[in-house]
């Protein structure tokens, strides 16, 4: 079992070849959120750069996960 939230989501591929969660769309949300947590990292008070990078490597590993799946 991977150490990965990511790992849990359902991945399926489509009779296009695509995979879907829609996967492209939990990418774009998760970097989208990481964006948010490196623009708040300059606020007084806040470390958010821990949390942007975690949010990435789930990205990342998502995005390795839908390419599998389209092989």
């Amino acid at each position: 079992m991977s150490d990965y939230a990511t790992s849990r989501l359902p991945i399926v591929t489509a009779n296009d070849g695509h995979a879907y969660l829609p996967a492209c769309a939990v990418v774009a949300l998760l970097r989208a959120i990481a964006d948010t947590h490196r623009d708040l990292a300059g606020e007084p008070g806040c470390d958010l750069h821990a949390g942007a990078a975690a949010i990435d490597q789930e990205a990342d590993y998502l995005e390795c996960r839908a390419i599998q799946h389209t092989r």
